[in-house]
């Protein structure tokens, strides 16, 4: 609508052009405390929210291939609607029997199929018995972009040698 000079301004073109275009902002979309919005493309938003889970629980790897630990849960791991990009953060309590390494890293499946790798993880090299509290972010963007969707996040463990411990285990997704 163009506004014009001493011509009346109706309830109908004010709800229209000026109440529906307020309607479309940020703050009239949310429906989350704490949440976000992303760019999803030219002229469109969508509501995004970190999200995290935390697994107290212990367990343990002699594999040296990434997967799942013996003695506690899958994971644990997050599911989310992400754009392309993502900051993952792992957190967790670490430790070898021997003098080998203990990796914490994370795979990503749903949308995005990505295995888990060292260079997006944490980990302890040659502390045999001693267990260290490490925490890291990744960000996926670049050459390590996701496909927008629903992607899911779960945590994998692995060591180089010996008895890989693990315990509070944590993973959290801030999507973009």
């Amino acid at each position: 609508m163009t506004a014009v000079a001493n011509t009346i301004f109706s309830a109908a073109q004010f709800n229209q052009f000026v109440r529906d275009n307020l309607n479309e902002t940020a703050p009239a979309l949310a429906t989350s405390a704490g949440s976000h919005f992303a760019a999803t493309g030219v002229n469109a938003i969508a509501e995004r929210r970190l999200t995290g889970l935390t697994d107290l629980n212990s367990g343990t790897t002699t594999s040296t291939s990434f997967g799942d630990l013996t003695g506690a849960a899958i994971g644990p791991a997050i599911t989310v609607e992400t754009g392309p990009t993502a900051l993952v953060i792992v957190h967790g309590q670490i430790s070898n029997s021997g003098a080998g390494s203990a990796r914490m890293a994370y795979a990503v499946s749903g949308a995005t199929t990505l295995a888990a790798a060292d260079n997006r993880g944490i980990g302890i090299i040659g502390a045999a018995g001693v267990t260290i509290v490490c925490s890291m972010g990744t960000h996926h963007g670049g050459g390590t972009a996701l496909t927008p969707g629903s992607n899911t996040f779960t945590a994998k463990y692995r060591v180089s040698s010996g008895t890989g411990s693990f315990e509070d285990r944590r993973i959290v997704v801030l999507p973009m």
